[in-house]
């Protein structure tokens, strides 16, 4: 984001009180300022390469394509979109297919008036976020293979560090961190960096400071 210029939101949620709800609680910051608004997946596609916001707060259950639907097309278009989840669902496997689809952070639309801002302000930071109601994978019987060097790499990951700027600060090369990160995955039990971020924060192997 440019110094000094407001954060730019795209919010798409196709009921209308709710929606005018979280521009509500967007527009009083005054870093942040909602930029458009769609009522449908299709919409909010559109919208996004007419706009190109800073965020997309993404609702799930959407007429003319679901929000998952909506991040996929989202992320073909522009693959460093942020875009966060907000849903009544409170479904692991949900959860699941909106980070495998690439939405930064998955969050329930109870904690709007609390903690919404501050979700929004970690994923533009590049740090995960998943509301405590979510349950992840679990991952204990792994914890005892996570070498110290993964753990390492895994708090750089977490604080939204790409591979290169990782390998710098760890003195390794990119491509040694790209191995690593395939041995995390797989201990962990997930598909990429996000979804590593959000278990290894959850289960206590690394400790990210969040918004939430």
């Amino acid at each position: 984001m440019i110094e000094n210029l407001p954060l730019r939101i795209l919010v798409a949620d196709d009921h209308a009180i709710l929606r005018e709800g979280i521009v509500a609680v967007v527009e009083r910051q005054q870093d942040m300022c909602v930029v458009a608004e769609a009522s449908d997946g299709a919409a909010a596609v559109r919208m996004f390469a007419e706009q190109r916001p800073d965020i997309v707060l993404m609702d799930l259950q959407m007429p003319q394509l679901d929000g998952i639907t909506a991040i996929e097309h989202i992320r073909a278009e522009a693959s460093n979109a942020t875009v966060l989840v907000l849903t009544t669902y409170a479904d692991k496997v949900q959860a699941a297919r909106a980070l495998r689809a690439g939405a930064a952070g998955y969050v329930l639309k109870s904690c709007i008036r609390k903690d919404l801002v501050g979700a929004i302000r970690s994923v533009r930071a590049g740090r995960p976020v998943i509301s405590p109601e979510i349950r992840v994978p679990d991952v204990d019987a792994g914890r005892g293979r996570l070498t110290a060097r993964e753990i390492d790499i895994l708090e750089l990951v977490a604080a939204g560090q790409q591979n290169k700027c990782i390998a710098w600060q760890l003195s390794l090369s990119p491509e040694t961190v790209k191995g690593h990160l395939k041995q995390i995955f797989a201990k962990l039990g997930v598909e990429d960096r996000t979804q590593a971020a959000i278990v290894a924060t959850r289960k206590g192997f690394i400790g990210l400071r969040r918004q939430l």
